[in-house]
């Protein structure tokens, strides 16, 4: 609601209200939270915030990480910041602070705009992020959601890079089911703002298995606390979030720690749903975990001798951890591993700039 004024009429769009009263009405939407000096309305946010402090930014262009014909708007306000949350957590730090950019087409409703916030909010408040501030923009091209995280790096930090020779290839939860759900969705399967089914599309077998799916793509739920504990514990030597996809990812940690590094595609831990959805289209589920990307995981490189301290600490947060190869000496890049055979693997996960 504008201060002082009506409720903006949910039907009603940003191209009729105008750009004041949209920024009243969202300012009125986000409380103050801890360490906001200063919040929204004037030219910069006032924040306490710690010596070694963490700043990530992400970006989800309609037509190019998400369409607006099959993202209800409250999964996509909380999947804009969790993209940025998983960055944090893969850091080992404590998100803290958000700015909120929005480029948005005149025709988005007021109704869109506060479901987007309605997720965002809740995803902030469940994690303990303040939004602070953002933009507003009009565009005649696709809309926008610009998030800015701040974040508290404490006295440890991981980074890509710091893989040792030895060192184990170790990746969190599992892998596949979002790049399935993109799938589910371009053959019209859709969920409703609560997550439930509200068209299987083309697919005919458990509805479970599509629910699953499709959550991993709209509403991913990466490892956030454990990202956090590994701050605590000295078990890894470098991480990063899986968001291309393993193979362009753990090429990535290998060039930044100058080693080589062999998987065992048997132990990739595939998603069932997303082994039976690719089942039951004729597919492999195996390309879908190696290069399919927006699993929101944790890779890790640790030492043989913390594999067993690591999984104590993700038991502790229902984290599963699974080693699926190790860093070895050698030119960066990535090799599949057949019994005593290496096959080298040319890395097939996302890139903006490539088709």
């Amino acid at each position: 609601m504008i201060r002082g004024g009506a409720p903006l009429a949910p039907e009603r769009t940003i191209g009729e209200v105008g750009e004041r009263a949209l920024l009243a009405h969202i300012r009125s939407r986000v409380p103050l939270g801890p360490g906001v000096v200063i919040g929204i309305g004037d030219d910069a946010a006032l924040l306490a915030t710690t010596p070694l402090t963490l700043v990530t930014t992400d970006s989800l262009v309609d037509g190019v990480h998400f369409r607006r014909e099959w993202s209800p708007p409250s999964l996509l306000g909380r999947k804009a910041l969790t993209v940025n949350l998983s960055d944090i957590a893969a850091m080992a730090g404590t998100p803290r602070f958000a700015t909120v950019s929005l480029a948005l087409p005149a025709d988005v409703t007021i109704g869109f705009v506060d479901a987007l916030y309605d997720g965002l909010l809740a995803r902030a408040a469940e994690t303990g992020v303040s939004v602070v501030g953002g933009n507003l923009a009009a565009t005649t091209g696709p809309m926008v959601i610009d998030i800015t995280l701040i974040g508290d790096a404490g006295g440890f930090v991981l980074r890509r890079k710091g893989a040792e020779d030895g060192d184990l290839v170790v990746v969190t939860g599992t892998l596949g089911s979002a790049a399935a759900g993109l799938h589910l969705l371009e053959t019209g399967a859709r969920l409703d703002a609560e997550g439930g089914i509200v068209t299987a599309g083309l697919w005919v077998g458990d509805a479970s298995d599509l629910a699953r799916c499709l959550r991993a793509q709209l509403d991913p739920a990466p490892p956030l606390a454990f990202g956090r504990a590994l701050a605590e514990h000295a078990l890894v030597h470098a991480a990063m979030d899986l968001s291309d996809g393993l193979s362009g990812d753990l090429a990535t940690m290998c060039e930044a720690s100058g080693l080589s590094a062999w998987l065992d595609p048997a132990a990739l831990p595939i998603e069932a749903c997303a082994a039976a959805i690719e089942k039951e289209g004729g597919r492999d589920a195996f390309s879908l975990g190696l290069h399919g990307g927006e699993d929101y995981e944790l890779l890790l490189a640790v030492p043989p001798d913390a594999l067993d301290a690591l999984r104590d600490v993700a038991a502790v947060w229902d984290v599963a951890v699974t080693p699926i190869g190790a860093f070895v000496a050698g030119p960066p890049g990535v090799s599949l591993r057949f019994g005593e055979t290496l096959r080298r693997l040319r890395p097939a996960s996302h890139d903006h700039f490539r088709s």
